[in-house]
């Protein structure tokens, strides 16, 4: 029998046309002197508790006052919610018992 050789594609050449997606830096943490949370405020009060929490925390921060702009915290709120990762269930595996209880493997009960 002779060799048989699978398909394999040559990477791309990067030329002007072709535009980089992942340059390899790591990104700037929010909240840093990099990338600054930028929050907008409708009054001196809420910005006065607004500022009181970046400085509780340690971040850096811009406040812009505007009473004609909606007020956006969201920079805020991520930082004070962080998002956590999301862990995947345990699967049962086909030779296992059965999780409902009957004593069966999986394969012969529930997972049909």
């Amino acid at each position: 029998m002779g060799r048989v050789f699978h398909n394999t594609k040559m990477p791309k050449q990067v030329n002007e046309k072709t535009e980089k997606i992942f340059d390899g830096k790591k990104k700037a943490k929010l909240g840093t002197g990099t990338k600054p949370a930028v929050v907008n405020v409708q009054t001196e009060k809420r910005l006065k508790e607004v500022a009181s929490l970046f400085e509780e925390n340690g971040w850096i921060h811009e406040i812009e006052l505007n009473p004609d702009k909606r007020e956006d915290i969201s920079d805020l709120e991520r930082l004070l919610h962080p998002a956590q990762p999301i862990r995947a269930e345990k699967k049962v595996g086909r030779n296992d018992l059965c999780p409902c209880g009957s004593g069966q493997k999986h394969k012969k009960c529930c997972g049909k």
